[in-house]
């Protein structure tokens, strides 16, 4: 199994989440997605994509963090769709990490 982490923009997580549905993968697993609000701290020289954190005390820029565990058999072609919704031409526009997932437990 694999754990597909992902970094977006803002602006991207919309379509990133429509185009994981549109996969229609036979392979439930990949459904169990979690998406929590982030903000990344020294992640753009440009000033139009920062806000400033109070509770950080510095410039941020806010992005979204998608995780999903999917089986090793799906994860290039989710891999794939998050990579082509996610775009946005521009450098440091995102990150997507991959780790092995040794063990899963489900919880009844």
């Amino acid at each position: 199994m694999k754990e597909i982490k992902a970094f977006i923009r803002q602006h991207r997580i919309a379509n990133v989440l429509q185009a994981l549905r549109d996969l229609k993968l036979a392979d439930i697993s990949y459904h169990n997605i979690t998406v929590s609000q982030v903000q990344r701290p020294l992640a753009s020289e440009d000033p139009a994509q920062q806000h400033y954190s109070l509770d950080l005390a510095e410039a941020v820029v806010s992005e979204y963090q998608l995780d999903l565990v999917c089986t090793d058999e799906v994860a290039d072609e989710l891999i794939g769709a998050i990579t082509t919704a996610a775009h946005t031409g521009l450098p440091d526009a995102g990150w997507i990490f991959v780790s092995e997932v040794t063990k899963a437990i489900e919880i009844r």
